[in-house]
């Protein structure tokens, strides 16, 4: 029995599995990849090999499927101690990427049609637009070249050119029309009726022309320290009917009724019964007398009465 043993175990050591004489390279099912190349150690892990280049990576936003049969065929190329068991091995290789925005194409358009006529505050819209992918990381460079621009129809094309490091030059044939715009200013939260529109309330936008409508308020300073006479929601613009001047004394408020004439000035209490702007005129009801007159407000709390003033009518004294 010890013979047969001695002379089975030199047959055992040469059938030993290939990964107890060398390292054996596990293969990678999906590889994210940020460079121009893929290598070795993206496809292959534990391999010293690892930075051989392999070739082209995808384009950025793009991947690659390599089979197991190619997988084979790179091993035995560059040496990889690797072969596929079942034949559905496959690895997946990707490279991610950005898509370059509208704004960024827009704001290049502009700047070549601008010199060819078209308005500085026309809205480009574009016919058909897909992004450009971009490496993940990188940092583009957008102009614009080959411009034209039609007054009459507004229509206008031009060639967007895009570079960036890790790909190459990107030149694509846009084309579209400009539309007409207008100024507005719209809210920038929801406003209640009475509110004092403030500055962090508004903004002035550029809307297209078709939507401002007659009366919308075009200018920051027509807006900001009027008071609402209608809620508004974010994002829409103010009309003008909807403003007022706020008011300075409201509704019941105690008022100190100044009633002036030449060489005289005389005050007393009032009780306003409607809120008024400075300059508005109300009816007070004078706090001794119970006779209602009409006053100007002339500023918070404050209202002038002519002299001679004849009462509009006598309150109620129950």
């Amino acid at each position: 029995m010890r013979r047969r043993l001695l002379l089975l175990l030199p047959v055992g050591l040469l059938g030993l599995p290939v990964s107890v004489r060398a390292q054996v390279a596990v293969l990678r099912s999906h590889t994210l990849v940020e460079d121009q190349v893929i290598r070795i150690g993206d496809i292959f892990e534990g391999t010293p090999r690892g930075d051989v280049v392999v070739g082209a990576a995808p384009a950025p936003g793009q991947r690659f499927v390599l089979e197991a049969g190619q997988l084979a065929a790179i091993a035995r190329r560059f040496a990889v101690e690797w072969r596929p068991t079942s034949g559905a091995e496959r690895s997946v290789i990707e490279r991610p990427g950005r898509a370059l925005s509208r704004e960024a194409a827009l704001e290049a358009l502009r700047s070549e049609l601008l010199g060819l006529g078209l308005p500085a505050d026309s809205e480009l819209e574009l016919a058909v637009f897909s992004p450009p992918i971009l490496p993940l990381n990188a940092l583009p460079r957008v102009s614009a070249e080959g411009g034209n621009y039609e007054m009459a129809s507004n229509r206008f094309a031009a060639t967007l050119v895009v570079m960036a490091d890790g790909m190459p030059t990107i030149r694509m044939r846009l084309a579209g029309r400009a539309i007409a715009t207008a100024p507005a200013v719209v809210a920038t939260r929801r406003l209640s009726v009475g509110d004092v529109v403030g500055p962090d309330d508004v903004r002035l936008v550029q809307l297209r022309a078709e939507r401002v409508r007659p009366g919308t308020a075009q200018r920051l300073e027509d807006v900001v320290g009027m008071q609402l006479r209608r809620p508004i929601s974010t994002d829409l613009p103010f009309m003008g009917a909807d403003l007022m001047t706020p008011h300075i004394i409201a509704k019941n408020e105690v008022v100190l009724m100044v009633v002036e004439g030449p060489a005289l000035s005389l005050t007393t209490q009032g009780r306003a019964l409607e809120p008024a702007s400075r300059g508005g005129r109300l009816s007070v009801m004078n706090l001794s007398s119970r006779n209602v007159v009409e006053a100007e407000a002339i500023g918070p709390g404050r209202v002038r009465v002519r002299l001679g003033a004849s009462p509009l009518r006598t309150a109620d004294r129950s």
